[in-house]
Formats: C-alpha cells, structure tokens, sequence
C-alpha cells in the first residue's frame, strides 16, 4: 500500500471530501475560522500519521500521503493555477477609493517594504542560524528572505473578512497583500537564479527584472480589464458576464506567465478593474449578485482546499533539531523585520496617523504568511540547504496562520475600539 492510483477527479475528490469533513467537524468542535480549523485538523492528521505509521505493518501511510502530495505538485498547482483565482477574488473585495487615498503608502509597503524585508530577513538568518546549529550560505539566507517577505493574501483578505476595520487600514492591509506576492515571486526568482550560478544575475539585472515583470503585469492587467468591462457595457445575460470574469481571471495569469511578467499584479490589476464602478454599473441587477457570490465561494472553497494541503505538507518537512531550533529563530526574526520594514516603507503615512503606534503594531501582527511562502519553498531544487529553508518556512507559516490569525480580531478590537467590530 506504497501508491495510490487516483485519476485527477478521484484526487480531487478524496481533497473535497477531507476538507467537507474536516469542515463539519471543527464547526461541530472547536469552531474555529473554517480555513485555520481545517488546517489544524489536516495538521493533526498528518503528525498522527508519522507516530501510527510505524506500528502498522505492511502498511506505508507516509508513502501514501506523499503519493497524493507529489500527485497534486502543490508549487505548481498553487503558483500557476489556483493563485490566479484566489487574487483575483480578494481583488473584487477592495475598496477602490480607500485603496485610491493610500495608493502611495500600499506602493511603499509592497515594493520598498518587501525588499528590504528580503534584505533583512536574509541578512540576520546568515548571522543567527549558527547560533542554532545551522550554518546556510548568505546567498541561501536571501533566498529564504524572499520566501518569507511577502504577506499572503489568501490568509489576510480572509482574515479582513471577519474584522471590522477602518476602511484606510483595511486598504493598506488588501492592497499590499495583494501586490507584494509578486514583488516576493520575482525576488526570489532573482535570488534563487543568484544561487544557482546563473549567468546574468547581478543586482541591476535583477532590478530590471523586477521593473519589467510588476510593471509590465500591472499594465496588462489594466488592459484585459479595460476589454472585460468594455464586453460587460454591450451584454446583459448574467450568465455571460460570469464568463467573461473568468475569461479575465485565468486569461490575464496566463497571457503574463506566457510574456514572462508578473501574473499575479496583472490579475490584481483586472480584478481590481472588475470591481471597479464602471464595471459595477454594466453588470446587469442579477450579475452582480451572481458574481459576487460565486466568486466568495469559489474563494471559500479553495481556501479550505489550500489550508487542508498546507496541514499535509507536513509530511514533506524534514523535521531535525536544528532545522527546528532555526525554525524557533526565525519567528520572532521575521516579526521584528516586518515591524522594521513596515516603519521605514510607511514613514509619510504614519506621520499623518493619530494611531500610528496601533497601525504599526497592527500591520506587523497581521503580516501572516501562507500558500505562497510554502509553495516557494517546495519549488527549491534539491540543494543541502533545502531541508533547512523548507522547515523554517513551514514553522513560521504555521505560526502565523494559527498564532497570529486567531489573535488578529481580538487585538484590532483592543486598539481601534468600536472600529473593529465583530462580524455578525
């Protein structure tokens, strides 16, 4: 019982029947968040499955698990396909004028934020694992940082969901989670090039890179839109404005993936674009329910989809003293790097702030890490340092997703009051 001879439907299938399940049982149980209660119980079974494994013979339950893991390809699945969804729907979410008023500071916070959030992060790993017992090149460090650097948007625009924040706050947190994964993509496409001894890798190729890529996707991605809303204007079949949002979903992705700029801002920039009051105004009275709502459940549903395989990638974490002792460094690390990145990206806007200390310590709790983070690191190529960078980055995603979201609502509700009130 080594291999399990699953069709992509079965193992879609066996998926959505472990995340319904899951689903039922922490609404039953523990009533979490649906997505973290999921991941906890995907997380529980995996570890229970390690410790039983051993004491059943003639029976491979890790081997099983990673046939179904290594079926999926997770960095693949999850980088060149449901991304695409997962930003595109948070996008149609965003309060454009709140994002409109704080566009500079989410520029900021996105770009500058991230690099130097890579930078750091890079930097204090080289000087802090050794400490751990765990000695990784700088160049590796870097490439650490530029997983662990961007915010992910499946965790926080689900997370904003069951916050009730200011709408400015609520812009910066959407608007830079949104963005920065695609500043975090190209810089670590960069440093990982850099790693690999690739030719033409310095730090102004690199810069070029990072220019073509994030503007080149913002501009098609301001393109498939203004098309998607132009079609919206001449139809008015419910229908067919659901197509043509899906049309701009996974068109935009691959048309910037095919011309190698960045398919994630492109596909920020259309769904932004559908959201937009021109494109609210040519949905017929029925389309915008029915966009609405298909695009939160397809969100929903992938997000209790992504959360159920996070908890099984356990089973593909090296798990060794040291990588664990660098895992425990690398918390409290990457904390304080993103209060530091946040405070020197968004200096302007804090000065404007009445609560910038609240804003700051809100922005940081709330840099929580995920899909991306996890599906950057099972892409690395089979290196000695990957063990290390693997665990590290699954340990501080953990952390965040479960430490960090559970405590976001109540610790918005402590420091902006009647601001934040809870969703009924």
């Amino acid at each position: 019982m080594s291999a399990l001879p699953l069709n992509p439907l079965a193992l879609v299938a066996v998926l959505l029947t472990l995340a319904a399940l899951f689903g039922v049982i922490n609404h039953l149980t523990l009533r979490l968040p649906n997505t973290i209660g999921v991941l906890l119980m995907s997380l529980l079974s995996s570890l229970a499955a390690l410790a039983i494994d051993p004491l059943i013979p003639g029976v491979d339950l890790h081997a099983v698990s990673r046939s179904l893991l290594g079926r999926l390809d997770l960095p693949d699945a999850f980088l060149n396909g449901v991304l695409s969804f997962l930003l595109f729907a948070g996008s149609l979410h965003v309060n454009l004028g709140a994002l409109w008023e704080s566009k500079l500071t989410v520029l900021a916070l996105a770009t500058l934020g991230t690099v130097l959030a890579v930078a750091m992060l890079g930097g204090c790993a080289f000087l802090l694992f050794p400490l751990a017992g765990a000695s990784v090149p700088l160049i590796w460090c870097i490439v650490l940082g530029a997983m662990l650097a961007p915010t992910d948007p499946v965790s926080v625009v689900a997370m904003l969901r069951r916050i009730g924040l200011p709408d400015r706050l609520q812009a910066l947190f959407a608007g830079e989670s949104l963005f920065n994964d695609g500043v975090g993509v190209v810089c670590f496409e960069g440093a990982l090039a850099m790693a690999m001894g690739a030719a033409g890798t310095s730090g102004g190729a690199i810069l070029n890179l990072l220019l073509y890529q994030a503007l080149g996707g913002a501009l098609l991605g301001l393109a498939t839109g203004f098309v998607a809303v132009r079609f919206l204007e001449r139809v008015d079949d419910d229908t067919l404005e659901l197509l043509i949002s899906l049309a701009l979903a996974t068109g935009t992705y691959s048309l910037a993936a095919g011309l190698h700029m960045s398919g994630p801002i492109a596909v920020v920039m259309a769904g932004l674009s559908m959201g937009s009051a021109r494109a609210r105004a040519a949905l017929s009275h029925r389309g915008q329910t029915v966009l609405t709502e298909f695009w939160s459940i397809i969100d929903e549903v992938l997000n209790a989809l992504l959360f159920l395989l996070l908890g099984f990638e356990v089973l593909s974490v090296p798990l060794h003293v040291a990588a664990l002792l660098a895992a425990a460094c690398a918390i409290p690390l990457s904390l304080m790097i993103r209060a530091a990145s946040v405070l020197i990206a968004a200096v302007p806007m804090l000065l404007r702030t009445e609560r910038s200390r609240a804003t700051v310590l809100l922005l940081t709790w709330g840099g929580l890490r995920g899909g991306i983070t996890v599906a950057l690191a099972l892409s690395l190529p089979d290196v000695p340092a990957r063990p290390l960078l693997l665990t590290v980055c699954y340990v501080v995603v953990i952390f965040t997703i479960v430490v960090q979201g559970l405590t976001m609502e109540p610790l918005a509700r402590r420091l902006f009051g009647g601001s934040a009130r809870q969703e009924s």
